[in-house]
């Protein structure tokens, strides 16, 4: 939805009213700040800690993942856990945080993000701190579990905070380049971490590493952030308990239907079928529910403007190619290459993933100055398709490639094409979204990426784990047939085939999910071309300028000295403030004064002719509209 700051220079002025200058407010609210605790002389500096805050509570988050991934055959041995038992060390987790994102964003809408933020630090140290001292399967499992409620609290209300804290502009550019950085470098961080504390020190650690961290940064929030307002209304119940259960169940269900390293499809498997049938149903009811409800969990309305939608849609594409094959396939297949091909140590292959962290925190520094250039769509549709370049160059890995020559390249491509992504695309989903929506607008960020994860996870490693199963059995069945020919003793039933064949078997599989995972990429690209279209000025937060204000002023000079013209000079402005363009013909509607959930209505002037109505589809979206064109 353009607002009066966006629309006042591409849209076309109302007929026969005063002009406006271009930041005059609008009924609807973009995000706002509230004032920070003294800032008066140390605003920078405090905008600089309430950054540092935000930024290390990311990255806590993120770490956690690959950080456990690498202790998992350490926690196997320590607490005998089976093979699919250990599954359940990184499920409980991705399925309670990723149920949970959306009532963790509402929650920080309503209760104060800064307070909600807190809370799941505190959650998550604790939960941490309980694993680390863990004796049991299930005492761990349970902590993994919290910890994924705390997760679901902290990502959403972390990205929010920072349209709360930071004006629009070059220094909330800045603040989501930093935090994007985080997204990104600290899964390849982690790996690092986690191979130097389990190698010298004991897995415990991975978990223990978390709790001075979220005490510290929970002791420091309230000094440096500012509070957002407490809404009036409530937690939608119904909505929160179908969509919760609805995007667990997916989660779930989809981690659950890949196929195995043996080759074993587990699509048909009752527990699969059961879970994904039972959560299209809960999410439909969630759709059904929020449509209808007066305090809804996920207002229609954030999903109504064009630009925030189509960045959802590219996360959810991002995150199906990448960040359910790549954070996941990708570490792990190139750590069975590094290590086992090229006989790297693990501290060794996580210091081969360093290059990966440096170039997305690269590209995310790069991208802040050049979103206020060029605008957020070319840094989008140019990342994406070094993304997809990236992932098509790792397809042709060969069990004989080297480290410089094969790997080096691709991974600083993709991580460019990362950085370039995330910032612009976190802009983009908070751009002009209302105050008491923010936090629900960044939850469905971390939402589309999670659950693009999850069907990540299931498609492309069915497609990974199917190829090399079946370029195994080709081999054997080669090598029996020669070895027949020659002569030579066959081998037993149920001998492992040899390494080499393994490894070859390996590089087939998973060249072909790179392939898949690059036509994913570029799906993403193609999104942004059809629905990105915010400017540079928009996310430039440039108020009028002088020379505009000065003649605005000296006109309402000039009207307000005729006779009987003060009050229509009033209308005027109340009305054209009111202005937004039909998001089906562009033509300019204003609101009616209806009232909506944290918003002030807008009474129609008291000379403006009646409009009539105009697109009535779009009312589930925004407050029922007009046209202002007979």
């Amino acid at each position: 939805m353009t607002s009066p700051a966006s629309g006042a220079e591409s849209a076309p002025g109302p007929p026969d009213y005063a002009a406006i200058p271009a930041s005059a407010p609008g009924p609807q609210s973009v995000t706002g700040r509230a004032a920070l605790p003294g800032t008066a002389g140390g605003g920078s500096r405090r905008l600089g800690l309430a950054l540092l805050v935000i930024a290390t509570a990311q990255l806590m988050v993120v770490f956690d993942g690959t950080i456990v991934n690498v202790a998992l055959p350490h926690i196997q041995r320590a607490l005998g856990f089976s093979g699919t038992g250990l599954e359940w060390v990184v499920n409980a987790y991705a399925v309670t945080f990723g149920g949970l994102l959306l009532l963790g964003g509402r929650a920080g809408d309503i209760l104060g993000r800064r307070r909600v933020f807190v809370f799941g630090l505190l959650l998550f140290s604790g939960a941490s701190l309980l694993g680390g001292f863990a004796t049991s399967q299930r005492w761990l499992l349970t902590a993994r579990a919290v910890q994924g409620v705390g997760g679901a609290v902290i990502a959403p209300t972390a990205l929010a905070l920072i349209s709360t804290n930071f004006p629009q502009g070059q220094e909330r550019n800045r603040a989501f380049s930093v935090y994007a950085a985080m997204a990104g470098a600290g899964a390849a961080a982690g790996l690092v971490l986690g191979g130097v504390l389990t190698t010298y020190v004991s897995w415990r650690w991975v978990f223990f590493v978390n709790v001075p961290i979220g005490i510290l940064v929970a002791a420091v929030a309230p000094r440096v952030l500012a509070e957002s307002p407490r809404l009036p209304g409530r937690i939608d119940v119904a909505g929160a308990v179908t969509g919760t259960g609805g995007v667990a169940l997916l989660v779930y269900g989809l981690s659950k239907a890949a196929t195995g390293p043996d080759g074993v499809s587990h699509w048909g498997d009752a527990q699969v079928l059961a879970s994904l049938t039972t959560a299209v149903v809960l999410l439909v009811s969630f759709v059904l529910i929020e449509t209808h409800s007066s305090h809804p969990l996920l207002p229609m309305r954030v999903l109504g403007d064009r630009n925030r939608a189509g960045s959802y849609l590219i996360m959810l594409c991002i995150a199906t190619g990448l960040f359910g094959f790549f954070f996941f396939f990708f570490f792990f297949f190139l750590t069975l290459f590094i290590q086992n091909v090229l006989g790297y140590s693990a501290i060794r292959t996580g210091i081969a993933y360093l290059p990966f962290a440096v170039g997305v925190v690269i590209a995310s520094t790069l991208a802040s100055p050049l979103v206020a250039l060029i605008g957020p769509r070319p840094l989008i549709v140019a990342g994406a398709a070094m993304v997809a370049g990236g992932m098509f160059w790792f397809s042709r890995l060969t069990e004989h490639a080297g480290y410089a020559s094969h790997l080096l390249g691709p991974q600083l491509v993709t991580s460019f094409g990362l950085g370039l992504v995330f910032v612009p695309l976190a802009l983009v989903a908070l751009h002009h979204v209302a105050e008491q929506d923010s936090g629900v607008a960044s939850s469905l960020l971390n939402t589309a990426q999670q659950v693009g994860g999850a069907i990540g996870l299931a498609l492309l490693g069915t497609i990974a784990w199917t190829a090399v199963a079946d370029s195994v059995r080709t081999q054997v069945a080669h090598a029996g047939a020669t070895a027949a020919k020659a002569g030579r003793p066959l081998p037993k039933p149920g001998t492992p085939p040899p390494a080499s064949i393994y490894d070859h078997a390996l590089t087939v599989g998973f060249s072909r999910a790179f392939v898949v995972a690059a036509g994913i990429a570029l799906l993403a690209l193609l999104i942004a071309i059809v629905t990105i279209r915010v400017s540079r000025e928009e996310l430039g937060g440039a108020g009028p300028e002088p020379q505009a204000a000065a003649s605005q002023a000296v006109a309402s000079q000039a009207v307000a000295s005729q006779p009987g013209s003060v009050q229509r000079h009033e209308d005027r402005v109340a009305l054209a403030a009111a202005v937004r363009p039909c998001r089906l013909c562009s033509r300019h509607v204003i609101t009616t004064g209806e009232k909506s959930a944290g918003t002030t209505p807008v009474p129609r002037p008291a000379t403006a002719q009646r409009p009539r109505r105009h697109h009535a589809v779009w009312r589930a979206y925004v407050p029922v509209a007009a046209c202002a064109r007979r």
